[in-house]
């Protein structure tokens, strides 16, 4: 479970940020946009790229934090 929430949190922080800097450049590095795809179909995201990249980044974080937290307790 550990293993899992590492490596899901470090994908969700790679493809935010990554997501981040492909809106900031204007689409200029479009292998960089995994998360494209979230924001393009989900009707309540459209125009709100950065924010949601910026919450994937985060929930990345989150997922990170709280792994290493099941290691300090296990």
């Amino acid at each position: 479970m550990r293993r899992f929430l590492e490596v899901t949190g470090f994908l969700l922080t790679v493809f935010g940020v990554c997501g981040v800097i492909r809106e900031l450049t204007g689409g200029w590095l479009p292998f960089m946009g995994a998360t494209r795809f979230l924001t393009e179909k989900v009707w309540f995201l459209e125009g709100r790229e950065v924010f949601t990249n910026i919450v994937v980044a985060a929930l990345g974080l989150v997922l990170m934090i709280v792994s290493e937290r099941i290691e300090k307790r296990g």
